[in-house]
């Protein structure tokens, strides 16, 4: 059974961190009361493979006294149920950023006069918790690709694709400025435009006609023939050297045609070599 107990300060990606554990086959259970944790360890040990990997999020919702939760961390040991606390934190202004933009509040503002008060009271309150902690991730400067490759290098199996790096492909507009998270950032601006065509304005990279029209006359072919030779060498050396995520961003001028049918075309050829690929299109809602 494999058992993972994921707490940390309140912002910092815990609920996004139990769903790409969900995704990675977890089962996984929010804010358990302590007291139950033996026990659902207990089901899971006596069960079918059912739930053979569990994910129990846990946090300063249950209380700012930790008494119960290590009294449960030492029931699993006389149980022999092996575990692994992840811990996640960010930086107060990071925190207070996220915060602001989901207006959500904090679950110990109403006992502190501000919001940074509440972050400085939580910490106080976890460090003995993130003391224990096998694993720790500050999420202050990590993009939602790369804590899932994170995650995944920490808890995916071997010899599976969940292990593997993450490869992230996105289409952008230089004129909305370059994703800060893109590890790599091709320029596709030389290919013809079908912003230019009037029954191709209104369309995106993602409609047959225009990809038709941006790969017309051979030169996206060409580059992708080009690009893929120096990928299929890069990716395994970054993986190799222990990256867990790489972001390739594929720009054009606004973001909906070139860089979308691009990005969409060099994310099939990816996949369809066994990486995990995710796919995304930052500019196609701007104009």
């Amino acid at each position: 059974m494999e058992f993972v107990i994921i707490s940390g300060l309140s912002g910092a990606g815990k609920s996004k961190a139990a769903s790409f554990m969900e995704d990675m086959d977890f089962f996984c259970v929010d804010n358990l009361p302590a007291p139950l944790i033996p026990k659902f360890a207990e089901l899971g040990m006596a069960g079918s493979g059912e739930y053979d990997r569990v994910v129990l999020v846990t946090d300063i919702r249950g209380g700012t006294r930790f008494d119960g939760l290590f009294q449960a961390l030492d029931d699993l040991k006389q149980m022999k149920c092996a575990y692994r606390i992840l811990f996640m934190e960010a930086g107060d202004a990071v925190i207070i950023k996220r915060y602001k933009e989901s207006r959500r509040s904090h679950p110990l503002e109403d006992q502190c006069d501000s919001l940074e008060e509440a972050i400085a009271l939580e910490r106080r309150a976890l460090a003995p918790l993130r003391e224990r902690a096998d694993y720790i991730i500050d999420t202050s400067n990590l993009s939602t690709a790369k804590l899932k490759g994170e995650l995944r290098r920490m808890f995916g199996r071997e010899g599976s694709a969940e292990g593997r790096m993450e490869v992230q492909v996105s289409s952008f507009g230089f004129k909305h400025g370059l994703p800060m998270e893109a590890d790599l950032v091709l320029d596709v601006r030389f290919l013809p435009n079908p912003y230019y065509v009037s029954e191709l304005r209104a369309l995106t990279g993602l409609d047959q006609g225009v990809r038709d029209y941006v790969f017309r006359g051979g030169q996206a072919d060409q580059f992708l023939a080009l690009l893929w030779e120096l990928m299929s060498w890069l990716l395994p050396r970054y993986e190799e050297e222990g990256k867990t995520a790489l972001v390739i961003a594929v720009g054009c001028t606004g973001g909906h045609h070139r860089s979308v049918a691009v990005a969409h075309a060099l994310a099939q050829r990816i996949r369809e070599q066994g990486w995990p690929v995710s796919e995304s299109h930052r500019d196609l809602g701007r104009s």
